[in-house]
């Protein structure tokens, strides 16, 4: 797996800091109402409305296992772009906080710990070490598999657009 280095995007699980490569992240919004489907993943919150596209929201807590928490005045989503088996699509990430933009050099990040059983997903590509903290960066290609991806699209219709008058 190679490990990339340069600009990524910190934000907070908890109190963990993750990364992800600033070229995924399309842009940053506070929380907003979100539609809650039915019969998804309980990670999977919903859709949003962002200016006419319809955007689903995973939560990053429930997806990586720790415990629900009320969202607050700082949790945030950040709309990563993903790449479908054919095409590019928008997902909405729900985290705790989004901290900053750092630069990581290659020689500064080491490969993720090797365990004795595969980690579902496998979406650690590296520890990114600053000063005295670890950063854990993300694939987020990897954070939702291809089933999910999949289901997503058959049931969200990738960037459906929704008129403005038909919500009135």
């Amino acid at each position: 797996m190679d490990i990339q280095s340069g600009k990524f995007l910190t934000f907070l699980l908890e109190q963990e800091i993750y990364g992800l490569p600033i070229k995924k992240a399309r842009e940053i919004i506070g929380m907003m109402e979100i539609t809650h489907i039915p019969k998804t993943q309980e990670y999977i919150k919903g859709v949003i409305n962002l200016r006419g596209k319809i955007i689903p929201i995973i939560d990053l807590r429930l997806k990586f296992g720790m415990k629900s928490k009320e969202y607050t005045e700082r949790t945030c989503i950040i709309v990563i772009e993903v790449n479908d088996t054919d095409s590019q699509r928008l997902v909405g990430i729900a985290v705790d906080s989004v901290s900053e933009v750092v630069n990581i050099s290659k020689s500064d990040i080491e490969p993720p710990p090797q365990y004795d059983a595969q980690i579902e997903g496998d979406f650690l590509t590296g520890l990114g070490k600053m000063k005295d903290k670890v950063i854990m960066i993300l694939d987020i290609e990897k954070i939702l598999n291809r089933d999910e991806l999949i289901y997503l699209k058959q049931e969200l219709k990738p960037d459906t657009v929704v008129k403005e008058e038909s919500i009135n």
